[in-house]
């Protein structure tokens, strides 16, 4: 009988490093993650990612909440998994039907000492954890006294679904304007408008660069290169498109030694260099089988490290992405977003405040500029 179900990803995150602090452990302590369901399906199995960890991390409990209801999760039939050094579990099937537009939660729970070192933040409107004193996992209604919420998110970076033939997801890949929002306002439109075999799934570090990296404790949480990290994060179950909005911060970081030490202008890269790491992006992702959309990098006119210098940096990049053959469509963002009176500075309404990042408009404004042709 021919198979008529495959896995796809309905939620997922990057692989990062976390902000270098003081409380880079923690002990008896429960993470829950509440995971939008946009299709049903009758099996879950779940990713654990420790890519930049430099220790083993032993998770003593892990638990799945939908309906009122908690189902153990196991790996290799054990309650007990570890997630080993640079590397990464993918749970045992856990036969649970779910249905679409319903919510589950995922709750994991580290009983001895655990090196929080691996997470990526994100927001937006679907996009919030909790983080709990003791073992919370068999808990539903967790305590407000000892429940603090997060948009950090730990180790746990894929949710698969057992679902049907036509469900698939495409791949958000990018930085902190990837981390914000907007993939999740497309989430809600793709249920507002119907395109419910669709899930959105973010890869997204904010900070990060296609071709630099930071070798320093204060800059590391950007994470590893785009030229590291895509190969890791954006092969996805199910997935057949990859959306790639990469680039801005290749153009805004480096300032010199003189202001910083660890952003020296050895780091500014030419246009050339982008585009041969957009090109290896595009490589990759065809050799998985992916239709790739590319992204134009936003108005940035007013942030704090602006220059002619950048600004032309970004046109030419904007340019090569709306001319070359490589891709199968453009969101242009830069050209929807941008103020008439000066197309280098967004909309006001669009703007966060920063004048690099959107506000909640502004994502919103993304996420309807996907055309409908990606999302059936």
């Amino acid at each position: 009988m021919e198979n008529t179900k495959h896995w796809v990803s309905i939620w997922g995150n990057a692989a990062s490093i976390s902000d270098n602090k003081p409380e880079r452990y923690t002990k008896n302590m429960t993470l829950r993650y509440p995971i939008y369901v946009p299709f049903s399906g009758e099996s879950i199995r779940l990713t654990f990612d420790n890519f930049n960890g430099t220790e083993d991390v032993k998770i003593s409990k892990v638990s799945v909440l939908y309906k009122g209801e908690f189902y153990p999760v196991f790996y290799d039939g054990e309650r007990e998994m570890t997630i080993p050094t640079e590397g990464k579990i993918v749970t045992d099937a856990l036969d649970i039907k779910v249905e679409a537009e319903d919510t589950l939660e995922v709750s994991f729970y580290f009983a001895d000492f655990a090196q929080m070192r691996a997470s990526v933040v994100v927001t937006g409107p679907l996009s919030q954890g909790f983080y709990s004193d003791g073992d919370q996992t068999e808990t539903v209604e967790l305590d407000s006294a000892t429940t603090r919420a997060t948009q950090q998110f730990y180790f746990l970076t894929n949710v698969s679904l057992l679902t049907e033939k036509e469900n698939r997801a495409i791949v958000c890949f990018g930085d902190s304007i990837t981390a914000q929002a907007w993939p999740d306002y497309l989430k809600l439109r793709c249920k507002e408008e119907g395109f419910n075999h669709t899930a959105v799934v973010r890869r997204a570090v904010s900070g990060s660069r296609i071709l630099r990296e930071y070798d320093c404790n204060i800059y590391e949480c950007y994470g590893v290169s785009g030229m590291k990290r895509y190969p890791h994060d954006v092969p996805t179950d199910g997935a057949d498109t990859v959306i790639i909005l990469h680039g801005i911060n290749d153009i805004i970081h480096p300032v010199g030694v003189e202001e910083n030490e660890f952003r020296p202008w050895s780091d500014l890269p030419t246009v050339e260099d982008m585009i041969e790491g957009f090109k290896k992006y595009v490589k990759l992702a065809r050799e998985l089988g992916y239709k790739v959309y590319a992204g134009t990098l936003l108005p940035m006119a007013e942030w704090r490290t602006d220059a002619p210098i950048r600004q032309e940096l970004r046109h030419a990049y904007n340019e090569f992405l709306r001319t070359t053959d490589l891709v199968d469509g453009i969101i242009d963002f830069d050209k929807e977003m941008q103020d008439l009176e000066n197309p280098d500075r967004l909309i006001a309404e669009y703007d966060s405040g920063d004048h690099l990042h959107p506000g909640a408009v502004g994502h919103k404004k993304m996420a309807m500029l996907v055309p409908k042709e990606l999302l059936k």
